[in-house]
């Protein structure tokens, strides 16, 4: 494991699901954009109970297919759209996706990535990339971090490759130097190792793929100090 990695000089990470459980947070922020929504759309409130609003973002999500890399977009329509379609003014839409937002960020780390973000950064240069909206100030990690990649602000989405290397960009190196670390086999293994880099799998024990093989050529991992052992940091 070890000396096939030696040659990495910088690692790429994931965010919802690799640094902390992102259902949890979601569910949670739900609930407060739905008080929020109780105070001052009370028409909304009603009668777009969580449900309806997660039927209402399916529908957004399928009438703007060019916003699938823009989860930001496609809730503030999905908000809007229920203002509206229920007699609220729309015009409430980016108060109310602010609230949300806000509360997106209040995440739970997993107990081992400020240890293990610690000892990586020491060493490595960190960049971020996500398919979320997660924003690294507003979870207060990005002292660990040199740069990040959001498929928002990219135009895409993993697993396509040029995510990939735009965040070797960022690292300033090339992609056969550097590993990625993400939690889903499909848009964070199976795309770096496309884009030719080389994949860690952190596989935690909640995570939605946790009984899967993993995939050939990746490497599997429980937690980012398991990545820091491997590592040698």
């Amino acid at each position: 494991m070890t000396s096939t990695l030696q040659p990495v000089t910088a690692l790429t990470l994931d965010l919802d699901d690799t640094l902390w459980p992102v259902r949890p947070t979601l569910i949670a922020a739900e609930k407060v954009l739905a008080e929020w929504l109780r105070a001052n759309a009370p028409s909304t409130a009603q009668n777009t109970p969580p449900a309806a609003m997660l039927a209402l973002r399916a529908e957004v999500a399928a009438e703007h297919p060019h916003w699938a890399h823009d989860l930001s977009a496609i809730r503030l329509e999905t908000i809007r759209r229920a203002l509206r379609k229920h007699g609220d003014d729309p015009a409430l839409a980016e108060l109310a996706f602010d609230v949300f937002f806000e509360a997106r960020h209040a995440v739970t780390l997993y107990d081992d990535v400020l240890p293990g973000l610690e000892r990586l950064a020491s060493r490595y240069p960190l960049i971020a990339v996500s398919n979320g909206n997660a924003e690294l100030h507003r979870v207060g990690l990005e002292r660990f971090f040199a740069g990040s990649v959001s498929a928002r602000l990219h135009g895409v989405a993993k697993p396509d490759p040029s995510i990939f290397q735009a965040a070797c960009a960022a690292a300033k190196a090339p992609p056969h130097r550097v590993l990625h670390l993400g939690d889903d086999l499909d848009t964070d293994v199976a795309g770096a190792l496309a884009a030719g880099l080389h994949a860690g799998w952190i596989c935690r024990p909640d995570g939605a793929h946790a009984d899967a093989a993993p995939r050939a050529g990746a490497h599997r991992f429980a937690t980012l100090l398991d990545v820091a052992d491997a590592l040698g940091v």
